[in-house]
């Protein structure tokens, strides 16, 4: 069996150009380990070999087995690529920003006769405003109730609202017109739709303006009552705004600080649309040891800004740095910011007045933050110490997934894979499987299945393997893993199986270590707690994903599974028939007799709701 060549690395720096690009180093597996951009990429990559390395470089230069190139046209190009390869690969000496879930939006559905106004978070497709993005899905559920005060437009679901023959007890306590049974006209209901678009635009005070005339005009046709309608709405309002409002502020800005302590740095994110204060948000970028905080938020705002809105301004408390650029980090951001955005955009470190307050305060929050972060830290560190030295391990695992099944008698079956890392859970990492095609109760089937989908993607994707593997569950389940894993070439990964005791008490866990082939009871052993925590983590995840689930499919009617049979025929048919039970009373002649049913519909609903009874 032929070996490849081993690498020649003085081979490799003699071909190699000196123009502007991307370098990738690869470890034995082919991933990446580092990923760097360099106006000179001879230059560059070869001051790596020169001596007068610090550790870490070290560390990383003895794991190196190749080294790929991608040239680009200019350094700024390099610099967009670096930041979109250090997000997808995640390297393992790279500043990594780990948090890679997309950010909520409040979406109105204009095309909609009557629009409601909602929370969205993915992908922008549906036709209709989209407002954001918001921080946090809790700023944008606050923001949604202040405006159901406000505005009386509906945020129900359409399916909701198609199927409503009287009001609901938004209706009731003031906080909707009652669209769905005809209670307010379309003219008057888009008027209230205009305001609340015109208010998340940024226009509150137009908004106020507006309704002040509109109270007056009320008060001098003697209606008394709409007038004092608008003037508690005017009340409210204004309220919102004082809070909301940034002083003399009208246009986007982001405003981002830095702190750096004791190896780990901390980001705080502020938004201001509008000159409206959105909220804010905390990040804590990985591998950042040895680096300047400057070198930090420049890798930082590299990746940060890949698939986000950017604004014109964004206010930072350090000049962005970068020792593998010739040229001002700062300007090579700006340029690269702006040639996304399609727009000037000015990186300012020195603000004055107003402005320098939000910095400094931003910055203040990043040093509590930071504070917080390194005490949860030293305790994560101790927990981990003790399970090394729990499970006999050669080194403390630094990534953790658990994975979980949940189900009733094998219906609605969903499995769990939770990841922690040092830090405790990573979030952002977790991933649910809804599982298809097993006998139902078969949780070794599942589980497998599970494992597969997880590790299939995982290694497709160049993605980081777990340090250890729990799996909730005995020697049978864990065996079923093993077996999926040798199957797709994963080795290395200590699979470890979590058996509750005969009470299914806490502390009374039995541990089959799959590459001893041994039982181990810890007892009160300290390295089980965060074993524990892992696993209950991982059935929480599972259950509530079964309980969505199980609610998607009790909310969801029969007539909705039927393809092809659209909302308004699903309509037409309740109104013509009165309910789910007479339709499936009916023959497919009497189905057909409905307006847009046809023959060839009429008998697909039949069998659907016959195959349901059967």
């Amino acid at each position: 069996m032929s070996s490849a060549p081993a690498f020649d690395i003085e081979t490799f720096l003699k071909t190699l150009t000196t123009l502007p690009g991307v370098y990738k180093m690869l470890g034995a597996d082919g991933n990446p380990i580092y990923i760097g951009k360099a106006a000179n990429l001879k230059h560059r990559v070869s001051s790596y070999f020169r001596g007068g390395a610090g550790p870490k470089q070290r560390a990383m230069l003895s794991k190196l087995q190749r080294i790929e190139v991608t040239v680009t046209r200019t350094e700024g190009e390099a610099l967009l690529l670096e930041s979109q390869l250090v997000k997808r690969y995640q390297p393992r000496y790279n500043i990594c920003l780990k948090d890679d879930k997309s950010y909520p939006y409040i979406y109105v559905s204009t095309e909609h006769p009557f629009p409601r106004v909602t929370f969205h978070r993915g992908a922008r497709k549906l036709p209709g405003r989209y407002f954001g993005p918001y921080p946090s899905a809790g700023a944008v559920r606050r923001t949604l109730k202040l405006l159901q005060k406000v505005f009386p437009v509906r945020q129900c679901r359409d399916s909701y609202y198609n199927h409503r023959s009287r009001p609901c007890l938004q209706y009731q306590i003031k906080r909707c017109t009652a669209p769905c049974v005809g209670y307010v006209d379309q003219v008057r209901y888009r008027q209230d739709v205009a305001d609340i678009l015109r208010f998340l635009a940024g226009e509150g005070d137009q908004v106020v303006a507006d309704w002040v005339r509109r109270m007056e005009r009320a008060a001098e046709r003697l209606e008394f009552e709409q007038a004092a309608r608008y003037r508690d709405q005017i009340a409210t309002l204004r309220e919102i705004l004082e809070t909301q409002c940034v002083a003399g502020e009208r246009g986007d800005l982001d405003v981002i600080a830095i702190a750096v302590k004791g190896g780990v740095a901390c980001v705080q994110v502020a938004w201001f649309r509008g000159g409206r204060y959105l909220g804010d948000k905390t990040y804590f970028p990985a591998q950042v040891e040895a680096h300047a905080p400057a070198r930090i938020l420049t890798a930082f705002l590299g990746q940060y800004y890949l698939e986000k809105p950017i604004p014109p301004e964004i206010l930072l408390n350090h000049d962005p740095e970068d020792p593998d650029s010739q040229n001002s980090a700062g300007e090579l951001l700006a340029d690269m910011l702006s040639r996304q955005s399609g727009r000037g955009v000015h990186l300012i470190h020195r603000p004055r007045g107003q402005r320098r307050e939000w910095l400094e305060m931003a910055r203040a929050n990043a040093e509590t933050a930071l504070s917080l972060r390194l005490a949860k830290q030293q305790d994560a560190g101790a927990r981990l110490a003790a399970l090394n030295q729990l499970l006999g391990l050669n080194t403390p695992p630094e990534r953790l997934e658990c994975f979980d099944i949940s189900h009733i008698r094998g219906d609605q079956t969903v499995a769990s894979c939770v990841v922690f890392d040092r830090e405790g859970p990573v979030k952002s990492a977790y991933r649910r499987f809804n599982i298809r095609d097993v006998t139902p109760g078969d949780d070794y089937a599942a589980l497998a299945q599970a494992v597969r989908r997880r590790y299939q993607r995982l290694r497709k994707e160049g993605r980081r393997l777990p340090d250890l593997l729990l799996i909730d569950g005995g020697k049978g389940q864990v065996r079923g893993v093993a077996e999926v894993l040798m199957e797709l070439e994963v080795t290395g990964i200590p699979l470890v199986g979590v058996a509750k005791g005969p009470e299914r008490r806490d502390g009374d866990e039995d541990l089959y270590l799959a590459w001893r082939d041994a039982w181990l009871h810890p007892g009160e052993h300290a390295g089980l707690l965060l074993i524990r925590h892992l696993r209950d983590e991982a059935h929480r995840f599972a259950v509530a994903g079964h309980r969505q689930s199980r609610g998607r499919a009790k909310r969801q009617s029969v007539l909705e599974t039927i393809a092809g049979l659209g909302p308004r025929r699903r309509q037409r048919l309740l109104q013509q028939f009165g309910g789910l039970q007479a339709i499936k009373k009916a023959s497919v002649d009497a189905l057909s007799s409905v307006d847009g049913i046809s023959r060839r519909m009429a008998r697909k609903i039949y069998e659907t709701l016959h195959e349901q009874n059967a």
